[in-house]
């Protein structure tokens, strides 16, 4: 029986076998937009199985408004 990290690990890999075959059949159907959205996705599922991002969004302070994350006037100042 597979522990929790592992699983998600294999779950993670899947999905993201499963994006490169999407992207490839919207690269094929011309589908600009759709293979770009596709393909962050995918850079997503990568990020996250190297450890560099979180893998929960929510875990962010968000504007309940937008659902946006939020970023201090500091850190807004500083990309500037």
């Amino acid at each position: 029986m597979t522990d929790a990290p592992e699983r998600r690990s294999e779950s993670l890999r899947f999905i993201q076998s499963l994006l490169g075959q999407l992207r490839q059949m919207s690269d094929a159907e011309r589908c600009g937009m759709l293979s770009y959205l596709i393909e962050m996705a995918y850079v997503e599922a990568s990020d996250i199985l190297r450890g560099n991002q979180p893998s929960r969004i929510h875990e962010q302070k968000r504007d309940p408004a937008t659902g946006l994350a939020l970023q201090s006037a500091r850190k807004v100042k500083l990309q500037q």
